[in-house]
C-alpha cells in the first residue's frame, strides 16, 4: 500500500483532472472487478464533473455478471461510436488501451489497472495508476475512496467486495495486504446476502450440455487437460470449463478453447506453481492473434481468417505439440 502522504498526493492529482464542464465516459472490458472499479470511479467523479457514465466493450453474458449488474443497479451500456460521441474525456479501468481492440482510437485521460505493464505498449494518459502487485483494481479504488473520506454505500461496497473476491479467487491468487485491508474495510458496509446471491449465479441451464461434450472430447497430456469445444453460443463457457478442469487431481494447467463470432477463443488456467499462463498464451499465439494474462489465468483470441486452411482444432493441437518442449516456466 502506498504511504498515506503519497496516496493523498495522487488523489489530489486525480481531482485536479476533474472539471465541472467535462463529460466523462469510463470504459472497461466488463467483469466483476472492472464493473466495481467503474462504480467506484464514478462515485469519485460524481458532482465534480458535468456527467459521468460507464460503458463496456464486451458483451456481458455470464450469469454472475448479469446478476451483479441487476442486483447492484450498475448503470452500464455497450460502447458504440454514437455513445462515445456524447463525451469529451475518457477513463479506463481494469485494462490498458492495448488489451482490447475496442479501446483503440480513444485518447484516455485516466487509467486504473493492475495488469502487468508492457514495454511494447506504454500507457499514455494524464493520470496513470497501474499497480500489478495488487490482486484487484477494486482494492486500489477502495484506497482512493478512503483517502477522499467517501464511505461506500451498501451497493458499491458489495460490488467492490465481489471484485476483490473474484480477481483474487478468494485470496488463492496473488494479493497484497492492501487487498486484505480493503476487503476487511468493505465487509463492514456490504450486503452479504446480495454477495452470496451473485456468487452462486454461475451457470445458465443451457450451458450444462457443454459439460457432457467436454468430458467426451477431453485430452490429457501429462499435467495438462485441454479440450476443443467447437462452435459456442458464448465464450464464457470456456472460462467455466477451464476453472472446473483445474480441480482435477494431478493437473497443473488447463486449456479450453472454441469458436465464437468467427474467432478462436482460448482460455488458460493454471495453479501458478510451475508455469505462467500469460507467458504460455503469448508464446503460443501472440504471433497470430491477441494473447496474454496473469500467471494463473490468460486468454488468447485469433480471427479464423488468420488460420488459412487449417482447422481450428488441429491448429491448436499442432501449436501445443510443437511448442510443448519450450513452454516457459515460472
Amino acid at each position: 500500500m502506498a504511504s498515506i502522504r503519497a496516496l493523498e498526493a495522487r488523489t489530489s492529482q486525480l481531482l485536479g483532472l476533474l472539471r465541472k464542464t467535462d463529460r466523462w465516459l469510463i470504459m472497461m472490458n466488463a467483469d466483476p472487478d472492472a464493473l466495481a472499479s467503474a462504480m467506484a470511479l464514478r462515485r469519485i467523479m460524481a458532482r465534480r464533473v458535468a456527467a459521468v457514465d460507464c460503458a463496456q466493450v464486451n458483451e456481458i453474458s455470464r450469469p454472475d455478471n448479469l446478476t451483479m449488474i441487476k442486483t447492484l443497479r450498475i448503470p452500464v451500456q455497450r460502447l458504440t461510436p454514437n455513445v462515445a460521441a456524447q463525451y469529451d474525456r475518457f477513463a479506463l479501468v481494469d485494462s490498458q488501451p492495448h488489451h482490447h481492440s475496442g479501446f483503440q482510437g480513444y485518447d484516455f485521460s485516466l487509467v486504473f489497472d493492475h495488469h502487468p505493464l508492457s514495454e511494447q505498449y506504454p500507457v499514455q494518459a494524464e493520470f496513470v495508476e497501474i499497480q500489478p502487485a495488487y490482486g484487484a483494481v477494486s482494492s486500489l479504488l477502495t484506497e482512493y475512496l478512503q483517502s477522499l473520506k467517501i464511505r461506500p454505500g451498501e451497493l458499491l461496497a458489495t460490488a467492490l467486495l465481489y471484485g476483490i473476491k473474484t480477481d483474487t479467487q478468494s485470496f488463492e491468487r496473488q494479493f497484497l495486504d492492501s487487498d486484505v485491508r480493503a476487503f476487511r474495510y468493505l465487509s463492514r458496509f456490504a450486503n452479504h446476502s446480495l454477495l452470496r446471491k451473485i456468487s452462486r449465479s454461475e451457470f445458465r441451464l443451457e450451458w450444462l450440455k457443454y459439460f457432457s461434450l467436454a468430458f467426451r472430447k477431453l485430452r490429457v497430456s501429462r499435467d495438462c487437460l485441454h479440450v476443443f469445444m467447437g462452435q459456442l453460443d458464448s465464450p464464457d463457457i470456456l472460462v467455466i470449463l477451464a476453472d472446473f478442469l483445474l480441480r482435477v487431481y494431478g493437473i497443473s494447467w488447463t486449456l479450453a478453447c472454441g469458436i465464437y463470432n468467427d474467432t478462436l477463443v482460448l482460455i488458460f488456467r493454471g495453479d501458478g506453481l510451475r508455469k505462467d499462463m500469460g507467458q504460455i498464451a503469448s508464446a503460443l499465439f501472440d504471433d497470430i492473434g491477441s494473447a496474454g494474462g496473469h500467471a494463473t489465468m490468460a486468454r488468447a483470441e485469433i480471427p479464423l481468417e488468420a488460420l488459412a486452411e487449417n482447422s481450428p482444432e488441429e491448429f491448436v493441437w499442432e501449436r501445443l505439440r510443437s511448442c510443448k518442449s519450450r513452454l516457459p516456466r515460472r
